[in-house]
This record gives structure tokens, C-alpha cells and sequence, in this order.
């Protein structure tokens, strides 16, 4: 049976929708979002856009109402029942969204690993002997063969050879301290 604080708005000749539906909403709101959240599958979210909704329907419809019903409840339970097929009609008109799967397995180059990259292989660089340094800046990154290396340097072949081997070791090293492994 509707309170007697509701049917007093309703009855009024020209009742005033905001206080209808603010005592609908204190009257009804649990029971009816019991009733959405069922509808709705668990959706709790949807269920009170739902019960939003439908006392904003309420609130258009506040001359509408009977003041003598027993119980609204019917009616508003109609009327989300309505929205929620509404919705559900709604989503399935349109294409469902695919997310991000196909955007996953597309190949985007990825510049800020190879930009941590660089910042970790320079560190370790910084780690390295200025003999280490010189001899993998000649032969690796300026891509010199160790015979250019060793007429650029002035240094022997042989020399060059061995700091090489020894430069990489060690910048192997540097580099696992750093966490980068193989």
C-alpha cells in the first residue's frame, strides 16, 4: 500500500513531480533495484541506470499516477522491465565491440624498448675501461674491420683482437648487472 506521504502528493490537483519522485524513490528504490539487479543478470551497474531511469519516467509521468493504487510497484516494475529489453534490443541492433583482440597480434614497433634499450647499453658502455670503450666504438658501432681498427687506433692487431674478446666480456657482464640476459 502506497504511504500516505505519496499518496498525499499524488492526490494533490496539480502534484509536484520532484516531490513525487523523491517519495517514490525513498518508497520504492530498494525493492526495485531487487527486482533490475534480477533482470539485468547481476549487472548492478545497469540496474541502477535502469532504476534511474525509469523514476525519471516516473517524474514525467508524476500527473499520470494513480493515487489510490495499493502499490506502485507494478507500474515502475513495468516500466524498468521495458527499459531493460529496450537495452538489451539496443545492443543487439548494433555490432558487437570486438575490443582490443585483433589490435593485440598487430605488430607495432615498439620505440620506448628500444629507447631503454640504448639508455641501458650506454650505462653499461659507461662501466666499461676507456681502452673497452674505444676498441667496441671502432669495431661495433662504426663497424671498422680489426685491421682498419688497429691502423685507426695505432695499435696491433693482435691487441685489438684480444680487447675486443675482453671488451664484450665485460660489457656482457655490465649488462647482466643492468638485468638485461643473452
Amino acid at each position: 500500500m502506497a504511504k500516505p506521504r505519496l499518496r498525499h502528493w499524488l492526490r494533490r490537483s496539480r502534484p509536484d513531480p520532484e516531490l513525487v519522485v523523491s517519495a517514490l524513490y525513498r518508497q520504492y528504490h530498494r525493492p526495485l533495484l531487487a527486482f533490475v539487479v534480477r533482470l539485468t543478470a547481476g549487472d548492478r551497474q545497469w540496474a541502477e541506470d535502469v532504476v534511474q531511469e525509469t523514476m525519471i519516467r516516473a517524474w514525467r509521468s508524476a500527473e499520470q499516477l494513480d493515487p489510490e493504487a495499493a502499490s506502485l510497484m507494478p507500474w515502475l516494475a513495468t516500466v524498468a522491465r521495458r527499459i531493460v529489453i529496450d537495452d538489451r534490443r539496443r545492443r543487439d541492433a548494433r555490432p558487437q565491440e570486438q575490443g582490443d583482440g585483433p589490435l593485440e597480434h598487430m605488430p607495432v614497433p615498439d620505440e620506448m624498448e628500444q629507447l631503454l634499450h640504448q639508455v641501458v647499453v650506454s650505462e653499461a658502455l659507461k662501466a666499461l675501461s676507456p681502452a673497452h670503450r674505444e676498441i667496441l666504438n671502432e669495431t661495433i658501432l662504426r663497424d671498422r674491420s680489426v685491421n682498419d681498427a688497429a691502423l685507426r687506433l695505432g695499435i696491433p692487431v693482435g691487441t685489438v683482437k684480444s680487447r675486443v674478446y675482453y671488451a664484450m666480456r665485460a660489457l656482457r657482464v655490465a649488462l647482466q648487472e643492468r638485468g638485461v640476459t643473452a
